[in-house]
């Protein structure tokens, strides 16, 4: 008697809506959290939660007016499960109200808009990186207490610069320390010129500033052929030398920054990590490669609890939100907010690494005001 073979049901591929920049000021950005995503679900046998994993990819082009545009294409032309991104905190506010009013399930591997873990915190959207405020404050710990009393910051004025300010500020001032004045010039502009040369005349005992990628290369290089590195000091949130520092060449070397991830952190986990990527994708990982990394592990979490099934959306989210992620970067957990609670790292530019000196702020939370989760 002859048996009729079983067959058994095979779960779609899920889709994975990878918002993210390919072009312009961010493009390498987009292209390391890519590449940390894909390494996560490799080493998973290209799947996560029994699911194999399908891409889809639009360019954001760090553009928030076709944010909105962009973000829908994907969650409506393509239907994706899950939408992963961005780097610029102005496109990621319009992405986080498309996920909202679609009920989208959503990750941000960096953009670090306070409001997204603030009044805009929602049950399906999740961050994996950092709030702006997160980065910062510890920088401003540390200022007050190398003695410096007076300092100018200089800052993109939109939300990833003008909230790193306010981080720095708050920490720096609750150190007896006072900001001489607060510097903007609207992003992307890198005509740095009349900011040095205020600088040079109001004489500050140290300057804190917010630019990232190639914008953060040509300031570093303008503050150093100026000349005022020699007698003020120049600190950051570590953005301004993640993944920049060959770029920088002899002008980057020596700067302070603090950023929950540092070049020699010690453990498995990150040796692993960077070996794995270093043999992959034949460069170094940065920071946004670890957040890449994180975001498929955050999501390969949730997709285990429930064996793939994303219509089981309370248990998916529940064990999402209870995740410890084993992170390079090293364990963390999420906040009520749904942001990383997360040590932060003071780190030394020396030679092609921002070395690891010291922890700036232990399980750091950003206190996620006005969310109402």
């Amino acid at each position: 008697m002859a048996f009729a073979p079983v067959v058994l049901a095979q779960q779609a591929p899920l889709k994975v809506g990878l918002m993210l920049p390919a072009t312009g000021t961010f493009a390498s950005l987009g292209n390391s959290i890519t590449n940390g995503f894909k390494q996560y679900v490799a080493e998973n046998g290209g799947k996560l939660g029994d699911r194999t994993i399908e891409y889809y990819m639009v360019d954001d082009e760090s553009d928030p007016a076709k944010a909105t545009e962009n973000a829908n294409k994907l969650i409506k032309r393509d239907k994706v499960d899950v939408l992963v991104g961005t780097v610029h905190s102005g496109v990621v506010m319009a992405m986080a109200k498309a996920a909202r009013e679609n009920n989208t399930l959503m990750i941000v591997p960096n953009a670090g808009a306070d409001e997204l873990t603030g009044p805009l915190c929602a049950p399906n959207i999740f961050r994996v990186s950092y709030s702006n405020w997160q980065t910062a404050y510890p920088m401003g710990k540390v200022a007050a207490e190398k003695g410096h009393k007076k300092v100018v910051t200089l800052a993109w004025k939109y939300a990833a610069g003008l909230q790193a300010v306010n981080g720095f500020k708050e920490a720096f001032e609750k150190g007896g320390g006072t900001i001489a004045k607060e510097m903007t010039l609207p992003f992307p502009n890198v005509e740095f010129q009349p900011f040095l040369a205020e600088i040079a005349s109001l004489k500050p005992d140290a300057v804190f500033v917010f630019f990232a990628g190639a914008g953060a290369t040509k300031f570093v290089k303008d503050y150093v052929a100026s000349g005022l590195n020699k007698t003020i000091p120049l600190y950051s949130s570590g953005f301004l030398t993640e993944g920049n520092l060959d770029a920088m060449g002899e002008a980057g070397q020596g700067l302070f920054t603090t950023l929950h991830y540092a070049d020699g952190l010690k453990g498995a986990r990150n040796d692993a990590f960077r070996s794995t990527y270093a043999k992959t994708y034949k460069s170094q990982p940065d920071v946004y490669a670890v957040q890449g990394y994180d975001s498929a592990q955050l999501l390969g979490a949730g997709l285990k609890a429930v064996k793939g099934d994303t219509t089981k959306r309370p248990e998916l989210i529940k064990a999402m939100e209870s995740a410890r992620i084993d992170s390079p970067r090293g364990p963390f957990v999420l906040s009520r907010a749904h942001n990383p609670v997360q040590d932060m790292y003071l780190r030394k530019a020396s030679g092609r690494d921002n070395a690891f000196v010291e922890i700036a702020a232990k399980g750091l939370a950003d206190p996620a005001r006005g969310c109402k989760m």
